[in-house]
């Protein structure tokens, strides 16, 4: 069976004011399954390249962080309104040094599998 997911890629950006950035990690949230993750790779060189001075440590603890209130339990109606909620504060557009792309569609059978491919596809750097 196919569900519909959405997603978006978690970019790095070093130097706001330039709008430069590196993908530097993935959140996907499928309804039908009630499943909310994200992955994150970061690749300090790539980083570098754009701003030499970037504190690889506060992106880091931003995108973990991004990372873990995915896998958080969701609590009662009065704390939350559920994954929803949840991937849509995640994914609300910010300036700041780590901050969403917009969200994107999808169909899976698997999400699990499907975020390792938009890794894969969006993040991981080409092979030289």
């Amino acid at each position: 069976m196919r569900y519909g997911y959405s997603y978006a890629t978690i970019r790095a950006v070093p130097r706001v004011e330039r709008g430069e950035f590196v993908n530097i990690g993935v959140i996907i949230y499928c309804q039908d399954l009630d499943f909310l993750a994200a992955d994150v790779a970061i690749e300090e060189a790539r980083l570098r390249a754009l701003d030499p001075a970037v504190d690889l440590d506060a992106v880091r603890r931003s995108a973990e962080a991004i990372v873990l209130r995915c896998a958080e339990p969701v609590g009662s109606a009065r704390e939350n309104d559920g994954l929803l909620h949840r991937f849509g504060i995640l994914t609300a557009p910010r300036s700041t040094v780590v901050q969403p792309s917009p969200v994107h569609a999808g169909v899976t059978d698997d999400p699990v599998r499907t975020l390792a491919g938009l890794m894969t596809r969006l993040v991981t750097p080409p092979a030289p």
